[in-house]
């Protein structure tokens, strides 16, 4: 190993453990490996200013003057999340323009911001699943001192910061972490490539790489809480899972530092065990993401059942996942053809630990036209989203957007610079839906530029009557779940369900608030009586019992 510093070599000695130490100062630097002599980025670096290709540049985190010595953080716990991207969040596309809109976010009554992966990707604009360089910033985006600056600015808005990222995989350009030693589990792969070597030999030091860059998040950056992507793609079979390891970690900096530092899961496994606590035998992970919500709230309200929305095509699986949390639990799944998942222990469990959604970036994202709900439902139908949504027991997630019904869509887009794998990525996407029958010329080409712009929200559509209108009901519904205890009483045992099947409408009650659904085509009267604190629909009437119209809801205090 050679360290090639500002242009001069710096011969660098052996050290045990497979360590390559050298000695110098300077700013920008990268490795020769072996005989090479194109150098390569420091697998940790913080700054890439010429991309994931180029050569590393010191970063001191330290040096940045925070203003947030007062912030003592947010707790999940009774909170809404909102998940935004940042090249399309702005029409710029950049960390110093997302602070622009927080403002927009503390008005509608948002406590976590939920921030798509940032670390360094190649190219200009991509999901940032792509990333190969997990201690950077994206350059696009503004770099690191960027990224501490929109930080700050949300935790002067008393919003927390959830930073999404990724050890499931890594990107397919500039991923130079096998050059350095036995990082990746070629024996095993998942959709993305290659699994990260947790349990096999040599796998101590690649733990510590992920262990250590969930730190710097926490810690360097002030962040609130990691999303940790598709963790059913972690492959480890060691006694003390990496997931539990991790929960340990950020446990002891949480106490250090005086502050709540969440962890949130993207789990496909429908398991209790990952929100369970280490000490009940637990891998300590603070909430996970619950698709049932998605699917079955997807279902009952557009009517789809293609694909993994077979089994959701009911009012009763939307009343079970409202109820018990996750609806397979040692059922049948037809999508994948056998039994799945494991049933809630719903009088342990707090309900909060569950984060679910009416729409999300893969939801929509990995549709074939990247359709949101907008293009499917009317205003009447949106507005039963928000209220199911938002008066659900769980933690509600919006994606950016979703308040004020945005019409733009958030498409696959991706921009390799490499010819060949930004073919090959453009053409099995476009497979991919024509295999399910899709027209191939209607599924958009991921490579071209024009993908990334309409994928950009419109904020002038605000100034549009429709779409304020439902960003007001946004305001009133979360204000609503602020100032109401039993929206936010974290006990599943307090959450009864009832509904018709064949009339298709359902109530849900917390003690003595009831939220009354309507989700067909007809008026139907229930037997519900008290005050209106919320109805989507002005003719909702509770004269004799409540009378919903069609496609609407209420929420009913029955003590008035």
């Amino acid at each position: 190993m050679t360290l090639l510093l500002d242009g001069s070599k710096v011969e660098m000695t052996s050290a045990p453990d497979g360590w390559w130490i050298g000695d110098a100062e300077g700013t920008d630097y990268g490795y020769l490996i072996d005989d090479a002599t194109d150098p390569r980025p420091d697998p940790r670096s913080r700054r890439q200013p010429d991309g994931v290709h180029g050569l590393s540049r010191v970063y001191d985190p330290a040096s940045y003057d925070w203003a947030d010595i007062a912030w003592t953080g947010r707790q999940i716990a009774g909170g809404v999340i909102y998940e935004l991207h940042i090249g399309t969040f702005t029409p710029e596309g950049t960390l110093d323009s997302a602070i622009e809109r927080l403002d927009h976010l503390a008005d509608l009554g948002i406590t976590h911001v939920e921030v798509l992966p940032v670390n360094g990707f190649n190219g200009t604009h991509n999901w940032g699943y792509d990333g190969v360089l997990w201690y950077t910033v994206q350059e696009t985006y503004g770099g690191p001192e960027a990224y501490q600056r929109f930080v700050d600015a949300c935790h002067a808005r008393g919003l927390a910061v959830i930073q999404d990222v990724v050890y499931n995989h890594l990107g397919p350009s500039g991923n130079y972490l096998p050059e350095y030693g036995p990082y990746l589990h070629e024996a095993s792969a998942n959709t993305w490539g290659s699994s990260l070597n947790l349990d096999g030999e040599h796998s101590d030091t690649v733990r510590k790489y992920i262990l250590d860059n969930a730190l710097m998040w926490l810690r360097d950056y002030h962040v609130d809480g990691l999303r940790l992507d598709a963790v059913h793609a972690l492959v480890d079979s060691r006694a003390v899972n990496l997931l539990e390891e991790l929960a340990e970690e950020v446990a002891v900096l949480s106490a250090h530092v005086r502050r709540p530092l969440t962890l949130i899961a993207e789990s496909d496994l429908n398991d209790p065990r990952m929100i369970r606590p280490i000490e009940a035998n637990g891998f300590g992970i603070d909430a996970q993401w619950s698709d049932d919500f998605h699917h079955a709230l997807h279902v009952n309200l557009t009517g789809e059942t293609t694909g993994y929305y077979e089994d959701f095509d009911s009012v009763k699986a939307l009343a079970t996942v409202i109820e018990q949390g996750f609806f397979h639990a040692r059922e049948l799944s037809t999508f994948r053809g056998r039994t799945h998942g494991r049933a809630i222990d719903r009088e342990r469990t707090p309900t909060w630990r569950l984060v679910t959604f009416a729409q999300d970036h893969d939801q929509i994202g990995n549709r074939a036209i990247g359709d949101r709900l907008t293009a499917t439902l009317d205003e009447n139908h949106l507005a039963l989203a928000a209220l199911i949504l938002l008066t659900a027991p769980s933690t509600p997630m919006l994606f950016m957007g979703e308040e004020w019904a945005a019409s733009t869509p958030w498409q696959f887009f991706t921009s390799h610079p490499e010819e060949e794998l930004g073919e090959a990525t453009a053409k099995g996407r476009i497979a991919e839906f024509e295999r399910m029958g899709w027209d191939p010329d209607v599924v958009p080409d991921p490579q071209d530029p024009e993908t990334f712009q309409r994928s950009k929200l419109d904020w002038s559509e605000l100034d549009d009557e429709a779409h304020s209108r439902m960003l007001r009901l946004y305001q009133r519904l979360i204000a609503l779940r602020r100032e109401t205890p039993e929206l936010t009483d974290p006990r599943f045992t307090t959450v009864v369900t009832e509904f018709d099947e064949d009339a298709r409408w359902l109530i849900v009650r917390r003690g003595p608030i009831a939220v009354a659904v309507n989700l067909s085509d007809d008026v139907v009267r229930l037997d519900l009586q008290g005050r209106v604190l919320l109805a989507t629909d002005p003719g909702a009437d509770t004269a004799e019992g409540l009378e919903l119209p069609a496609a609407s809801g209420a929420v009913i205090d029955t003590r008035s």
